[in-house]
């Protein structure tokens, strides 16, 4: 039995319909169903009768429910108790510059609502710099946007982000559809990292099996020049929906690529659990709820959870 089961079961019972309670619960009603069929045959009873109206627990199934409920509110204070312990320590946090934008600051707020105690290192840098500080021990995790399977890391997919073409909605070539293919971008000048960059690499792979040969009028390893230039009209970028998440930049016309490999990967990646601190392991799950949360809130552009 799981706690995602007693949870499943107590939201079915009070909205009295699974369609609602996957609603709620932000999962597809099939699973949801599958779930509370796999806790009725652990407990070989029937806990909820379908009707034509939706769902209504049977005797057995109200008298686990109220079981149930208790069970999860112990569940609750227990991790109400663990996060109030005063956890203490240190912990750095490698993002790169564009998540850091969406996700950032949201992050070291809920760090220290919930651990005052714990001294947050924050570190601004290119994926592949963060990949080699967490090899060197310099930090203790970071979002990342490959695995290297070669490393002993934990890794925990975290969501996928869909690209967009930024660019001032005047810009010569700019599209103005729905949605973009790499292909038909044509001679819009574009402003793309180095080579150097995990994004360019990505870009390059992308435009390669569209056979398409881009027009760049400039490289630009940092974000904030990057865009300082796009907004002054030189050239469009391709870059994920994060990079949208900063004010300054709202103003800007996206549009997002519809290519199926436009796609950027987000994994929070650490050092191996046996290595990470209580701080560590802590922030971990912090930044994933965090990233959800905004996910979900609708503030980061086109993420998808995994």
């Amino acid at each position: 039995m799981e706690l995602r089961q007693l949870r499943y079961f107590v939201s079915v019972v009070e909205h009295g319909s699974m369609g609602k309670a996957a609603l709620e619960l932000g999962v597809v009603t099939s699973a949801l169903s599958q779930q509370i069929s796999r806790l009725e045959s652990e407990l070989s009873t029937r806990l909820l009768q379908r009707t034509s109206g939706g769902v209504v627990p049977t005797d057995a199934g109200l008298a686990f429910w109220r079981q149930a409920q208790l069970a999860l509110r112990h569940v609750d204070d227990a991790a109400v108790a663990a996060r109030q312990a005063r956890l203490s320590g240190h912990v750095s946090v490698g993002l790169a510059p564009s998540t850091t934008g969406v996700l950032g600051l949201a992050f070291m707020q809920a760090m220290r609502d919930r651990y005052p105690d714990v001294r947050l290192r924050m570190v601004e840098s290119l994926s592949g710099y963060l990949g080699s500080m967490l090899g060197a021990r310099q930090i203790d995790l970071a979002i990342l946007f490959h695995e290297q399977p070669a490393q002993r890391w934990s890794t925990m997919p975290l969501l996928d982000e869909r690209l967009f073409v930024i660019g001032v909605a005047t810009l010569s070539g700019m599209p103005a559809g729905p949605m973009v293919h790499i292909s038909e971008l044509g001679e819009l000048p574009l402003i793309l990292p180095s080579g150097s960059h995990g994004l360019r690499a990505l870009l390059a792979a992308s435009f390669q099996r569209a056979r398409y040969e881009p027009r760049i009028v400039a490289e630009v390893d940092g974000l904030a020049m990057l865009m300082d230039a796009v907004r002054d009209g030189i050239g469009a970028t391709i870059q994920p929906g994060a990079a949208l998440a900063r004010p300054e930049n709202a103003s800007l016309a996206s549009v997002p690529v519809a290519d199926a490999d436009a796609i950027r990967p987000n994994l929070i990646v650490s050092v191996s659990d046996d290595e990470l601190s209580p701080a560590g392991l802590a922030a971990r799950v912090v930044l994933a709820e965090v990233a959800r949360a905004v996910v979900t809130g609708g503030r980061w552009p086109g993420a998808t959870l995994r």
